[in-house]
């Protein structure tokens, strides 16, 4: 049974008082303007270290289904990531598998995702200046037969997954929970279907075609606010489809809803997320991941007359290349791999993030980059 986890949070002593008004000026409500737009480099930036510990720990008992992972054994993902330059993401979350005995095929262990992690603001005139203010964390446990991620289930086991805010100055203390289903990625891949997807470049409609096109589904998945009130609570829908002959990934109508200051916004997220790998690969163990999420592109397409770059480039050179008329999130994350022995199957991996913003809101990145983390199991399975 999982133990409860009740979170005590880190007090830290008294900053400096620009930390401290810098703090409160980021957490304190304020009077409505519509989001503002940025674009910068390294929007999202930070490391981050794998153990999959689950691929190099088996079973030895014999008790449990061939090739299982031994009881116990948990991948850890731990990292320090920078998000919109004045809020840092550090600590862990751990992921355990179902293990089933080998005869009778009963449960031995718990699928779940266990999220401990740090939340802590910058003072944005001096950015080595940080504050920790609260904590993310929670289990989130997974079905069974479905492999369908329950982020609301952790309350039955007094592990609700939600991010919890100390005061800080006059903004006061508040905890919000995660809610909703993300589906991950099929157990059979010979049902796999086709799927066609299409992208603007400038006025053309490119499209490409996926011959196994693996959907992860999000469905009323409730992104908890915060860490700070500007981050509200927000409703994501819709799919993430794996194409698993070349590793990439297509955004199919992501739709995050929210409300800011009484003001109603839906954030239509679609595009790539290429998989590149190194020529070296197999020595060198690295490859990363080439971002041109898009964000609202039918409401802003691009002018006729910027189509002429792309025209020359084959259809598929098209729809993967970067448009920066349009608002998106470019740049890559980079992974070093040590490969299991004789095997394309890593049991470690160090990854650098370096994602850039194309004139977006500070809330469009901070939610695409919470939903990246909530789908960290499925988005770094093989």
């Amino acid at each position: 049974m999982l133990t409860p986890f009740f979170p005590s949070l880190r007090r830290v002593a008294a900053a400096p008082l620009c930390l401290a008004l810098a703090c409160a000026s980021v957490f304190a409500p304020t009077a409505f303007a519509a989001p503002e737009a940025i674009t910068e480099d390294n929007v999202i930036a930070g490391t981050m270290n794998i153990d999959y510990e689950t691929r190099v720990k088996k079973d030895t008992t014999g008790d449990l289904k061939d090739g299982s992972a031994a009881l116990g054994a948990k991948d850890k993902y731990t990292f320090s990531i920078n998000v919109a330059k004045t809020t840092e993401f550090a600590g862990e979350i751990t992921r355990q598998p179902n293990l089933f005995t080998k005869t009778l095929q009963r449960r031995k262990q718990d699928a779940q995702l266990f999220y401990k992690v740090d939340l802590s603001v910058l003072n944005p005139r001096d950015l080595k200046q940080k504050r920790t203010v609260g904590r993310w964390v929670g289990t989130v446990p997974v079905d069974p037969q479905s492999g369908v991620y329950d982020l609301a289930g952790g309350s039955s086991k007094d592990s609700a997954l939600r991010i919890a805010i100390d005061a800080v100055g006059k903004a006061p203390s508040f905890t919000d929970s995660f809610a909703g289903r993300l589906v991950g990625k099929a157990e059979k891949k010979e049902n796999l279907a086709a799927s066609t997807y299409k992208r603007l470049v400038g006025d053309k409609t490119v499209e490409i075609v996926v011959k196994k096109s693996d959907p992860m589904r999000f469905e009323n998945l409730v992104l908890a606010k915060g860490p700070a009130e500007i981050y509200p609570r927000t409703i994501v829908n819709g799919r993430l489809d794996y194409d698993y002959e070349t590793g990439n990934y297509f955004a199919d109508n992501i739709r995050f809803k929210y409300s800011l200051d009484g003001a109603d916004f839906e954030d239509v997220v679609t595009g790539t997320i290429k998989w590149v790998e190194d020529p070296d690969r197999k020595s060198n163990g690295k490859g990363y991941y080439e971002f041109n999420v898009r964000f609202n592109e039918e409401k802003n397409k691009s002018a006729g007359g910027e189509s002429a770059a792309f025209e020359k480039m084959s259809g598929e050179d098209a729809f993967f290349a970067v448009d920066n008329s349009v608002p998106c999130l470019t740049g890559r994350i980079v992974y070093t791999d040590t490969m299991l022995a004789g095997q394309d199957l890593p049991t470690s991996s160090k990854v650098d993030y370096k994602l850039n913003a194309n004139k977006l809101t500070r809330q469009q990145v901070m939610n695409f980059f919470k939903l990246w983390l909530v789908a960290i199991g499925p988005t770094n399975d093989e």
